[in-house]
């Protein structure tokens, strides 16, 4: 019988996928209607205000699916080069 790799999956690496999608594509339109995307991001991190988002192809709807919180932690743990939470 042939052995197969056990294949896992993790939630968190989906999460931080889609995170990642959706802030992409939240950016892309954001460029694409003139913004700086990075300005209009951190105002919307920092004020939770989705004004600050274009609803050019739906952007401001779909950043508004992502928990804020989280996306804060994900993008410190990116900018500090932290894979995973420290164990307590």
């Amino acid at each position: 019988m042939a052995e197969y790799p056990t294949i896992t999956f993790s939630i968190k690496n989906e999460v931080e996928r889609q995170m990642r999608s959706t802030l992409t594509a939240v950016y892309n339109a954001l460029l694409e209607k003139g913004y700086n995307p990075t300005d209009q991001i951190v105002g919307y991190l920092l004020s939770e205000d989705p004004t600050y988002i274009t609803n050019y192809n739906n952007a401001r709807s779909e950043i508004r699916k992502i928990d804020r919180d989280e996306l804060l932690k994900v993008m410190v743990q990116c900018y500090l080069g932290i894979n995973q939470q420290p164990q307590k």
